[in-house]
């Protein structure tokens, strides 16, 4: 199982926390300080069946100053704004057995 994740984010402890006491195998990237490339978060948004829109962080500073709420964007540009500014990318983001699941998830669904 794979988390990408903010080590500050507290969603994403609480999550790695609960995976790790499930005695899972996890790998773990911080992905502030190791971005996505515009290939792999297409991969990974794909994964989650979601459109990029769905995958934005509402409360991040930038999607405000952005004024994403009311732009009309083609998921090419949200792409390239995730990968400008990973803090609107909802997190964690949790891969397994070639799906992803972001945001806050109740990880005993993923065994």
């Amino acid at each position: 199982m794979k988390v990408y994740h903010k080590p500050s984010c507290i969603t994403c402890k609480k999550t790695i926390s609960e995976i790790e006491r499930m005695k899972t195998d996890i790998e773990k990237r911080d992905f502030f300080k190791e971005p996505f490339s515009e290939t792999e978060l297409k991969k990974i948004i794909k994964m989650t069946g979601k459109k990029p829109a769905e995958l934005l962080r509402k409360r991040d500073k930038m999607f405000k100053e952005l004024d994403l709420e009311n732009s009309k964007k083609t998921d090419s540009q949200i792409i390239k704004l995730m990968i400008k500014y990973p803090g609107l990318i909802l997190r964690p983001i949790i891969i397994k057995n070639n799906k992803a699941f972001v945001g806050k998830v109740d990880v005993k669904n993923l065994k």
